[in-house]
């Protein structure tokens, strides 16, 4: 398949008409912000779901009641593609993250021109300059930027960059550990100022409760829903319905 250059990638991207839904509004709303997450596999537990369905899953999460949907677009680890955000885009009226690895300004206009209201950027994965070039770059063109960070070293990074959402990823990307204690020791460091998202190793409503206490605006969820034969069910209850 051809790749569109990126100088016309980047021109369809600034044409692109403005955003349906906030990323960032939809996070910073009363109750339970749940960003719900559609992945069919993953380096750590493989393949996490065999019937497939974005569309359908994206409906349930709407129906449930999600804030937002996160979307994973990379086909090595993941087994996803860019052609999910424009699916789910055209039948579900809810702000949309392109989870990947956004390494590239390409990848930045790529996410705008199908449709992402919000790209991931991780701090383990970019030097200082590179996160701050890529949050204004997104920005500009109208999304917004979940910066990840895994612990203390990272988040200073993140806190230096434009980044209005902060994500503190449970899972140990090495060992693939996941620990809830690291939202908790991060949290108190995250300004008031940022909007704060735990992300991984969520499954229940008391979890959610014990990390809203702790600080945090909303909640990435993702193999936990997909495992689920009732996503819509699942995430009432997560959101404390």
């Amino acid at each position: 398949m051809l790749r569109t250059p990126l100088a016309q990638m980047r021109q369809k991207a600034e044409a692109m008409p403005s955003i349906r839904p906030s990323f960032l509004h939809a996070l910073q709303k009363e109750g339970v912000s749940i960003i719900a997450e559609i992945k069919q596999a993953s380096p750590s537990k493989g393949l996490i779901c065999r019937d497939f369905k974005p569309v359908d899953i994206a409906r349930d999460y709407e129906q449930g009641g999600a804030a937002a949907v996160s979307i994973l677009t990379d086909q090595k680890y993941f087994q996803g593609d860019i052609g999910y955000l424009d699916d789910v885009a055209a039948h579900v009226n809810l702000p949309l993250l392109r989870k990947d690895f956004t390494v590239h300004e390409y990848h930045i206009y790529e996410a705008r021109v199908h449709h992402a209201g919000a790209i991931l950027l991780l701090a383990a994965a970019l030097d200082l300059s590179q996160l701050i070039d890529f949050t204004s770059l997104a920005q500009g063109i109208g999304l917004d930027v979940l910066m990840e960070v895994h612990d203390v070293g990272e988040l200073e990074k993140a806190l230096r960059t434009p980044a209005t959402i902060i994500g503190v990823n449970n899972r140990n990307l090495k060992s693939f550990i996941v620990d809830l204690n690291t939202s908790a020791a991060l949290s108190p460091h995250i300004p008031k100022d940022r909007v704060k998202v735990s992300e991984s190793g969520l499954h229940t409503f008391s979890e959610i409760s014990q990390l809203r206490q702790a600080g945090f605006d909303a909640f990435l969820v993702g193999e936990s829903l997909m495992r689920q034969q009732n996503r819509v069910r699942a995430l009432q209850e997560l959101r404390g319905l």
